[in-house]
């Protein structure tokens, strides 16, 4: 049986030098080490050696197994080195030395829009701020008038964190911060990224962008608030943009309004963007409630103001004719390429 282990050994090894691919390969291993492979039945076979020769034979057998086991995994790794070799040698060649070309990379639309938003509002005065993503609860509600038992506050609407702080619903969770840090009087623009748990659909995102805008001075009225939202609307899109001021309530305002723009996917005719209706919400605004100004220590008998909570992703859309809201977060390089800053 000695002599039948070692010619097994040499057929093996010439085999082996024959197989020139991976499927050759695995066709060889079958033949040795499957269940009915040549080693496989030598092992199987040792119930009929006798006993004294039993252990020095078992040992042989083992060393072919493990002979054959190492060289297959030598022949693979061999077959795919040498396959990587020729892909190397079959790739196109590049002169390393020559200039890289000059194609640039481009803005996403939101980046786009929020920064000629802030040329458009630093134009007119107003000082850009930034602020966190995660705020606490007095933040994002207590701050801004919103009572405990608000529905926004709901574990529904609001993701928490494990430590009681959450992720922003609303860029106004900045301005109790701003108020204190600037006081009276001042005007600001605040963009950021904001998240609520939303049913998805054309117009609703769970991840949103927003640029709330306050301005807060003596004998400010409605009057300031519309003349600058129009300016702004005129500027972003450079044509005159139908409105509509209804009224809304909010707690942070008082009064409050809903301003909406004509849908310019439909053009006012309905789309499933604008759910039918022709109008697309752009942004809650409105006079500033007295309780928000004094948590944020200006006193409401000398001073009034303005906020609004810009829609920024959606103000996207209707720039760029974004049908689903949904295509913003994508990641889909070649459509937001399109995109540029004039």
């Amino acid at each position: 049986m000695k002599e039948k282990i070692e010619a097994l050994a040499r057929q093996f090894q010439q085999e082996l030098e024959g197989a020139g691919t991976s499927d050759a390969v695995e066709k060889l291993r079958v033949a040795y080490l499957g269940r009915k492979g040549s080693v496989t039945q030598l092992l199987k076979g040792l119930k009929e050696v006798e006993a004294q020769q039993k252990k020095e034979l078992g040992q042989h057998i083992n060393m072919l197994k493990k002979t054959v086991e190492d060289k297959l995994s030598q022949q693979v790794e061999a077959i795919r080195r040498a396959e990587e070799q020729r892909m190397v040698e079959a790739a196109e060649q590049y002169d390393v030395t020559l200039p890289v070309g000059s194609g640039a990379g481009s803005y996403h639309p939101i980046t786009i829009v929020q920064r000629q938003l802030e040329e458009i509002f630093a134009s007119m005065g107003f000082t850009i701020e930034d602020y966190k993503e995660i705020v606490t609860d007095y933040e994002c509600f207590e701050a801004v008038n919103i009572p405990k038992d608000h529905p926004a506050r709901d574990m529904q609407d609001t993701y928490y964190l494990e430590n009681g702080q959450l992720l922003k619903t609303h860029t106004s969770a900045a301005q109790n911060a701003i108020m204190r840090k600037y006081g009276p009087p001042l005007r600001a623009i605040f963009p950021g990224r904001c998240f609520r748990n939303e049913a998805l659909d054309a117009s609703h995102e769970n991840t949103f962008f927003q640029m709330e805008g306050m301005m807060i001075d003596k004998d400010i009225s409605i009057s300031n608030l519309i003349y600058f939202m129009k300016t702004m609307l005129s500027q972003v899109f450079e044509r005159d943009i139908s409105v509509r001021l209804r009224p809304g309530f909010f707690p942070f305002v008082e009064p409050g309004f809903e301003l909406d723009i004509s849908c310019l996917i439909c053009g006012g005719e309905g789309c499933s963007t604008c759910k039918g209706s022709g109008w697309i919400e752009l942004c809650p605004c409105g006079m500033i409630h007295p309780n928000v100004l004094k948590a944020g220590g200006i006193d409401p008998e000398e001073y009034t103001g303005f906020a609004f909570g810009l829609g920024l992703t959606r103000l996207v859309m209707m720039k760029y004719g974004v049908k689903d809201i949904r295509d913003l977060n994508s990641g889909n390089l070649k459509a937001l390429s399109q995109f540029t800053h004039e």
